[in-house]
Formats: structure tokens, sequence, C-alpha cells
């Protein structure tokens, strides 16, 4: 997940040190339509890896192989629907979202490209989320490895000397998603994972299949496409202030979410392993893995927040910028967004992918609804505008917004109602 941050990350870091600040503000703005269309792609393919992760835990090499083949159908259809969609809100979105003028065509020519390689996302994530169903993480991190190093080499190159600028991130971008991809393939090939010589006369295409991938996939995809477009949406009132404090916020955006790159990994853990433990009837281990996953998560979260807070000037420095606005407003981003509500984040993001784990993904559905919908998006404009505190007001909206969600997915994981309907299905 931290080396997957990098594409985003890194074409940050050489936009800005060689375009400048309206680089910056282009792909701060570009990077959320990014993050929905990822967010589609990892919330579609998390249905497989649950319902693979129960079928491993049930010892059903049928229904694994089932579940992949329905998976890539799903993934295929889905990314082309996701690229036409995409390029053809893209222009107006961003003059909705008032993308600064200095930077709109450079945030134009990025999402473009970024969109025709939607389907290497597509691809990447459902091979991906089947290996972490079956309990193999460590492959996937060898691939994106491999690609995210080819990624900081295009980025130099065709940002600096081919002087192709925020599209050349872009290019670079894509083409590493698209090396993951194929890499990805080519290993469950040579390992005969779900592949063999006449695959192709064992196909099947199992709508039961379908149905129980989209039964948890839609609710994760809707959960992280309302949290990501609350962020588009954010990023909007944000541009208002001008070319400075949007550069200032997606810094500080891409540092937080790089901070919190180990929640992220420890919920999709959590959620396979509860899904295994589910397949396998194993309830009490369940709930023994969400106890832990949270001590481990919020543990690791306050080492990540710490470390911001302490180098929080430095950081922002990292992505070019020698405008004093920018840095102080980056760092005040941080000091706001990167603190206590970040631990509280890490209990919301266990709960929610426990939840995930067990088939209930409505929970974690409602959760991003309340996150986004009932206090980050009303809560900011209300600071920022009615109270006239400004873009501070949008900060701290943010950092309100995981409070409501993380008790009620407590409250969830605490009632019995979840382990009455793992034991039914079971």
């Amino acid at each position: 997940n931290i080396l997957q941050s990098f594409y985003n990350v890194v074409d940050m870091l050489v936009v800005g040190q060689i375009v400048g600040d309206t680089g910056l503000a282009a792909i701060n703005n570009a990077s959320k339509l990014c993050y929905i269309i990822n967010s589609i792609c990892i919330g579609m393919t998390m249905g497989g890896a649950v319902l693979i992760a129960q079928y491993k835990g049930a010892n059903d090499k049928k229904g694994q192989a089932e579940t992949f083949q329905a998976l890539a159908v799903l993934s295929f259809v889905a990314a082309l629907l996701v690229t036409v969609i995409g390029l053809i809100l893209y222009h107006p979105l961003f003059r909705l979202l008032n993308v600064p003028a200095g930077a709109y065509q450079d945030a134009c020519d990025y999402m473009k490209i970024i969109c025709w390689g939607t389907v290497f996302v597509f691809g990447y994530n459902a091979v991906c989320s089947v290996l972490k169903g079956l309990g193999d993480s460590k492959s996937p991190l060898y691939f994106v490895g491999i690609a995210t190093m080819i990624n900081i080499v295009m980025d130099i190159m065709l940002v600096g000397p081919f002087g192709m600028g925020t599209a050349g991130a872009a290019y670079a971008t894509i083409t590493a998603q698209g090396i993951s991809f194929l890499i990805s393939i080519f290993y469950l090939r040579k390992h005969r994972i779900f592949f063999s010589a006449d695959t192709h006369k064992k196909f099947t295409f199992q709508m039961d299949k379908l149905a129980a991938i989209l039964k948890v996939g839609l609710p994760t995809a809707i959960q992280m496409v309302v949290v990501n477009t609350a962020y588009l949406l954010v990023t909007g009132m944000l541009n208002q202030f001008g070319t400075s404090v949007s550069a200032a916020s997606g810094v500080g955006l891409q540092i937080n979410t790089f901070a919190g790159m180990p929640c992220w990994a420890i919920g999709q853990a959590v959620t396979a392993m509860v899904g295994q433990c589910i397949g396998a009837g194993e309830i009490k281990r369940a709930r023994k893995v969400v106890k832990i996953g949270l001590l481990l998560n919020i543990s690791v979260t306050l080492i990540a927040v710490i470390g911001v807070q302490i180098f929080a000037k430095q950081l922002i420095l990292l992505f070019g910028s020698t405008s004093t606005e920018v840095i102080s407003d980056g760092i005040y981003y941080l000091r706001v967004c990167c603190g206590v509500n970040s631990l509280i984040y890490a209990v919301m993001y266990t709960l929610d992918s426990f939840a995930i784990g067990v088939g209930a993904a409505n929970i974690a559905m409602f959760n991003a609804l309340l996150d986004a919908v009932i206090v980050r998006l009303p809560v900011s404009w209300l600071l920022a505008f009615t109270l006239n505190m400004g873009f501070a007001g949008i900060y701290f909206g943010q950092a309100f917004s995981p409070i409501l969600p993380a008790v009620v997915g407590f409250l969830y994981f605490q009632s019995r109602r979840w382990e009455r309907k793992s034991k039914n299905r079971l």
C-alpha cells in the first residue's frame, strides 16, 4: 500500500519540483478523481477477496475458482464503464470545482490519460484481491515494488528532460499500473492459480458468484466513492481560497494519505482474516482478530502521527514549493488533520474492515455516508463560510468526521447480530 501510494506522491514531488505550484494544484484536483476511480476498483474487487477468503476457510477450491472467473468478468465490464464515464465527466467536474485557471489545463491533461489506464487499475486490483483473499500479501508487494521504481524513473524523465509536464506524470503512472497488472497475471499463470493449459474449456460464469461479489463489493465501492467524493467537494471548497491553499491542502492530503497506509493495510488484513474465520466457522477467532487489529492499528497510527507532527515542515518542503504561504498552510493542514483524529480514524477503518469481512458491507457503507454527508461536508461548510473561519474551518470539519462512524462500528462489533448471521450462513 505504501509503495502503491507512491504513484500520486511521486507525481506531486516531481511536478512540484519542476512545474511549480500550478502543477501541484492541478494534480491535487485530478488526484481526487483518481481516488474515486481507484475506490470503485478496490471496492468492487474487495467483494471477490471476501468471498474467496470465505471459500478458502471452508477449503472449497471449486468455489474459489468460480469466484475468480466471475470477478474477472465483472472487473473488465466495470473498467470499460468507468473509463467512458470518467472521460465524459472530468471537464464539467473541474469547472464545477472551480479549479484555479492556471492549473485547469494541466489537470485536464493529467486526468484524460489516467482515465485511459483504468483497465490496468481494475485488473491489478482484481488479481491482488484474489491473492490477499487466499492469504498471500507478499506477491502484490513485489509486483507494485517493481512498478513503483519504473514510475519514479519515468516521472523524472517525462516531466523533466522530455518537458511533458503533468501529462508526463500521468503517462508514467498508467505505464507503471499496466506493468503491475501484466506481472500479476504472469504470476497467476506461472503458479497455476486458477490457470491451467485448458482454462478456456473450464471457464464457467456463475451468476450466484457474481451476486455474492456484488453483495459485498457494491456497498464497499459506494462507501469508498462517497468518502472520496467528499474529498473532491472539500477540494472544491478549498479552491475558492486560491492556488496556494489548493496546493497546500493537496500536499497535506498526500502526506496524510501516506501516513494512513499502514492503517489501511492492517484493515485489509482484518478483512481477509475475518473472512477466512467466518468461512471456517471460527467466530471466537474472528472476534480475536478484530481486537488485535484494533490494538495494532492504533499503535502504528500513533507512531505515524508523531512522525508527521515532528517533521511536518520538512515533509511539506519535499514537494518543492518555495511559497511561504503554501508551506505554512500545508503545515497547518497536518497539525489539524493528522492528529488525534487519525487514531479515531484507525478505529473506524478497522471496524469497517471487520464488517466487510463478515459480509456486512452495508455497515461500512452507512458509516461512509455518516462520515461524509452528515459530518465532513456540512461541518466544513458551516465552520468555513457560516462562521467565517476560512479554509481552517474546512480542515477542522475533516478532523471531526470519523468520530460518529467509529462509534457505530464499535456498537456493531459489540452486538451479537453479526455472529448470528455468520452462523446461519455457515
